[in-house]
């Protein structure tokens, strides 16, 4: 990348750090559990990196599965909150790094690396996916997490009449930074393209309606663990309609 594209990306991040409050959603939560539940059976204690930490609620709960986690964010705002958290914790095996992705050169070589809803962000994003590529072992493996543009909330909302299509970007994606909304097989591309291979892919949670009204019915009961949990496998069986859409890669051979 170009200092220009580099001094505009760190404006950019700094713009949208307000917008994300991960204490604030009920949601975002049981989705961060989600994914660590998702990924845990592949780690195997080895080193991390993980891309993008923003309040450190699931950079915590990756540590217990790694060896050590390096994390790199380009918001000191969000490396700041995960340092917070770890002193709190007392979790002694994360180190944090604040640069850009695109400015990150790794120095030494992972066994995995954790980009969950960094790419849907990021102006080029299969330079960064090579970037990660470079920075994990040959045996390695990558873990991708990005919103899904055919969940069953966004169709919902298109039959609506609120969307022209599903992969519009909404008020609120472009409140949360986001650049464009993929769907399995674009993501695919990508990760292809970048030099990786799929070795498990699928959704993550069944998800029935927009953010706020998620929100809403977890903090009023409605929607309690045991239906979290129904929504979780029932994405498994209907990955197109999650919420999300997550990948685990490793080097084409």
């Amino acid at each position: 990348m170009k200092d220009t594209e580099l001094a505009t990306e760190k404006l950019f991040l700094d713009k949208v750090n307000a917008a994300y409050t991960v204490n604030d959603s009920l949601q975002t939560k049981e989705m961060r559990k989600l994914i660590v539940r998702t990924f845990s059976p592949f780690l195997k204690n080895g080193r991390g990196l993980e891309l993008g930490c923003s309040d450190g609620y699931m950079t915590s709960m990756l540590s217990r599965h790694v060896s050590f986690l390096d994390v790199v964010d380009g918001s000191e705002l969000f490396l700041k909150e995960a340092r917070e958290r770890t002193i709190t914790e007392q979790i002694d095996n994360i180190s944090f790094i604040n640069s850009l992705f695109e400015e990150f050169s790794p120095r030494k070589k992972y066994d995995y690396v954790i980009a969950s809803y960094i790419m849907e962000h990021v102006l080029h994003p299969v330079d960064v996916l090579r970037m990660a590529y470079d920075a994990l072992k040959d045996d390695g493996l990558l873990f991708v997490v990005v919103p899904n543009a055919n969940a069953l909330s966004r169709q919902l909302a298109m039959h609506m009449g609120m969307y022209e299509h599903l992969k519009v970007l909404t008020a609120n994606d472009l409140k949360h930074g986001h650049r464009r909304v993929y769907d399995r097989t674009s993501l695919n591309k990508d990760i292809e393209q970048a030099g990786f291979e799929n070795i498990a892919q699928g959704g993550l949670m069944l998800k029935i309606l927009a953010d706020f009204q998620m929100d809403k019915l977890i903090e009023e009961g409605i929607l309690g663990q045991d239906q979290i949990d129904g929504l979780y496998k029932l994405g498994l069986e209907y990955p197109d309609l999650c919420g999300s859409l997550f990948s685990v890669c490793r080097k084409k051979e």
